[in-house]
């Protein structure tokens, strides 16, 4: 026990006094500084100046003894043996409570309920699903799972009604139904995507809501009774919504999976709804009337507004101003029409035909234009198919019927010639001989005046000075050659003279000026006799 320093009374409660005359109860400083830097002192006196009773130790160096283990002073200690151990079973073996020890004991009493263990003797817990579909289940199992159905339209009986294909998709997270159109290039339709938004559709509405406008009913669960489900979507049966009756023809694989799984519905074939395009109508033209060419005609008959007839154009390039003609008379019971002779040109650019019919004077016939350019059918060829003249069927000899009238191939031009014998496969041989024989025949060449008989005869110096003169006046007249041939086609026996009635036909059909004094004067100098006149001199007075 501790004393009393100052009374030498036990420091206990009541046995301590304050000393009265004690005034100072400062604490002493304990920070002090060395070289600049503030360190901690330990203080030297307690409160008021007393003196310490305790260590002057610091914390650390209290730690740091603290942290000394006694083993380092003493040693390690020793440490007594350890009891035997006997089990309890061992112990206690053949012992049973206590009445051989002479000690009775209370009727065994119930134990105290523990209500944990209590709780832990209950049966689990059993959670009932409620009868309505777990909604956050379905939406959480079937997210982004659609089942797609491709479908049709028939609108055929009513008018101008179509058949048209739809996109069925049905959303299994939430049972809404939505249906897409399904666009075709060129198909008239605004590129409109959905027929019908996505949404909830009725089955079975209740029988108040069937007569309520549909137009302004907000669709419930107390208005429907049934709504379609996937069930209801199967491959080759009719499905009416909104009134409109769609036929499921086909799905997509996913479809078909979950529908085997869902359902046990494994076969779902693809029903072929493509209809069978009508056999082609053959378009049948009405009956020529005449009037133009078929193919013009036919062109009324396959557009509202006709168009031209395609035309060769490398033909008509390669052909372009390449004009066969022939000299043709016309066969005839009239006598009027024996002595008649007609131009063919044949235009091979286009293969059309016109003729033309010289003057003659006095004839009674009006010469010119017999028949303007056009294709000519041969005779029994059909309206549908016409078979038209070409060159092979020109040749001397050649029957040419024209619109009824049969006319027979007299002669040709040199430029005829030369197109048979470079397209000489075109021709048989009689056609290619028959031609090339007859402008041999006409091609014999006028006797020409030689010098001394010019120098002997007045009446040939006389001539060549007239032929001359008309050679330097003349201007625009047509070619002597052209002249020629056609007196040459008169001139059947080739002896260079030919009637005055055929002469001025002649000449009257290439527009020679006859009443020309210089002219009168050649015919004059030309005639021999009364009927007949030399156009061999005649010829020459024209230019090439």
């Amino acid at each position: 026990m501790m004393s009393n320093p100052v009374h030498g009374l036990p420091f206990l409660p009541g046995m301590s006094f304050k000393d009265s005359t004690k005034t100072a109860f400062h604490r002493s400083q304990t920070l002090g500084y060395r070289n600049g830097y503030a360190v901690v002192r330990h203080p030297t006196v307690g409160i008021g100046g007393d003196r310490l009773q305790v260590s002057q130790l610091s914390q650390a160096e209290l730690d740091k003894l603290a942290s000394k283990a006694p083993v380092l002073t003493y040693g390690q200690p020793k440490q007594a043996p350890r009891a035997e151990f006997i089990p309890a079973y061992v112990a206690f073996d053949k012992k049973v409570f206590l009445e051989s020890q002479g000690i009775e004991l209370n009727p065994p009493e119930k134990m105290a309920l523990d209500p944990y263990t209590e709780l832990r003797k209950q049966p689990l817990r059993k959670y009932v699903t409620p009868t309505d579909f777990d909604q956050l289940k379905q939406f959480l199992t079937f997210d982004k799972q659609v089942l797609r159905f491709y479908a049709i339209w028939d609108d055929t009986d009513s008018m101008f009604g179509e058949c048209r294909t739809y996109i069925i998709h049905y959303y299994l997270m939430d049972d809404t139904v939505e249906i897409r159109e399904v666009h075709e290039r060129n198909d008239g339709r605004d590129p409109f995507p959905l027929l019908m938004s996505r949404q909830r559709m009725p089955k079975v509405l209740v029988e108040n809501a069937k007569n309520f406008p549909r137009c302004v009913l907000e669709i419930s669960d107390k208005e429907v009774l049934e709504w379609y489900t996937a069930k209801d979507f199967i491959v080759g049966k009719p499905l009416t919504i909104l009134g409109r009756t769609f036929f499921i023809y086909d799905c997509d694989p996913f479809t078909r999976q979950y529908y085997k799984e869902k359902f046990g519905i494994s076969d779902l074939p693809r029903i072929d709804v493509s209809k069978k395009e009508p056999p082609p109508v053959k378009q049948e033209l009405p009956p020529y009337n005449g009037y133009g060419l078929v193919e013009d005609s036919a062109q009324n008959c396959f557009a509202l507004i006709p168009k031209a007839p395609k035309k060769d154009v490398i033909k008509m390039l390669m052909n372009e101003n390449k004009v066969l003609r022939y000299l043709a008379a016309l066969e005839s019971p009239i006598p009027e029409d024996k002595d008649r002779r007609f131009v063919f040109s044949y235009f091979l650019a286009t293969d059309m035909i016109s003729i033309f019919e010289p003057p003659v004077r006095n004839s009674g016939i009006i010469g010119g234009k017999y028949l303007g350019r056009t294709k000519v059918v041969k005779p029994g060829s059909s309206v549908e198919n016409p078979t038209y003249y070409g060159p092979s069927d020109f040749f001397i000899g050649a029957v040419i019927e024209v619109f009824g009238h049969r006319f027979v191939i007299l002669d040709t031009d040199d430029c005829v010639l030369k197109y048979m014998e470079s397209n000489a496969a075109q021709y048989s041989p009689e056609a290619l001989l028959s031609v090339q024989s007859r402008v041999r025949k006409q091609g014999a060449p006028a006797p020409e005046l030689d010098n001394q008989q010019m120098e002997e005869d007045p009446g040939v110096q006389e001539l060549e000075a007239l032929i001359d003169t008309i050679q330097r006046q003349g201007k625009d007249r047509p070619c002597r050659d052209n002249i020629r041939k056609m007196f040459q086609i008169y001139d059947k026996e080739a002896s260079g003279h030919v009637d005055r009635e055929t002469f001025f036909k002649i000449c009257d059909s290439f527009h020679l000026p006859v009443d020309d004094s210089l002219v009168k004067e050649l015919i004059r100098m030309c005639s021999h006799g009364e009927d007949k006149i030399d156009y061999y001199n005649f010829v020459r007075a024209f230019s090439n």
